[in-house]
């Protein structure tokens, strides 16, 4: 049975990645660092899963855990938003961003590349973000950290093609989960061509595809945005 282990399992879109490698018979390592209750409850509607809690910008926490971890798939979905106009921004708001998503992707694929690269077969996806590639006012810390993570997922593509390893990234633009709660999806729907905001499952589907069907696509980064950003 193939394994994967999903970052930020109990988050919108963690979730459903879980649950869509799940459904096509993947053994799912579901990741949390606070929300025990959420991954315990996942854990147990799931059959085949086991949750593992470490805090993802902390290095050695990252090691310990996943020491004795081997997967085929690692989804990089763990993240945080802190939005503020850049002069208004504090210097943990801006750290505590960076910190999750891009330092928390390094050693977690740093954890699992080894036996990957053993194995000489995976994949990886990145969770990335439209504000990536255009950038969004009030949001320099996450555009910087989702720019990086496309920038890490082109370089360690190349690195790690001669081993038969995929690494790919989606940049989803708005998708329904807890850090668009407060927005006004309805007046921002308005610049959607599609005309709605995206579900998580229409994300989880596209990672799976790169993770799983894809395999002579790396190092491209898939814009789920319904048109928003082209």
């Amino acid at each position: 049975m193939k394994k994967v282990l999903v970052t930020g399992s109990t988050g919108a879109i963690g979730e459903a990645c879980a649950r869509y490698f799940h459904k096509n018979g993947y053994f799912v390592y579901l990741h949390y660092r606070t929300q025990q209750i959420k991954a315990d409850k996942l854990n147990s509607e799931l059959e085949n899963s086991q949750t593992i809690c470490f805090d993802i910008s902390d290095s050695k926490d990252v090691y310990e855990k996943l020491e004795n971890i081997e997967v085929d798939v690692l989804v990089n979905n763990a993240g945080i938003t802190k939005d503020k106009l850049f002069f208004w921004m504090q210097d943990d708001e801006w750290s505590d961003v960076i910190d999750t998503s891009v330092n928390g992707t390094y050693f977690v694929t740093k954890a699992l590349i080894k036996n990957m690269i053993s194995n000489k077969n995976g994949s990886i996806v990145n969770i990335a973000s439209v504000s990536g590639l255009v950038g969004n006012a009030g949001q320099t810390n996450y555009s910087a950290a989702k720019g990086a993570m496309i920038a890490f997922t082109k370089a360690l593509s190349v690195e790690l093609a001669r081993y038969k390893i995929r690494v790919n990234a989606v940049a989803p633009g708005l998708i329904e989960s807890e850090m668009t709660k407060e927005l006004d999806l309805k007046e921002m729907k308005k610049n959607i061509p599609l005309k709605r905001v995206g579900k998580p499952d229409d994300v989880a589907e596209c990672v799976f595809f790169l993770a799983d069907k894809a395999s002579y696509v790396t190092g491209e980064v898939l814009n789920i945005s319904g048109g928003m950003v082209r």
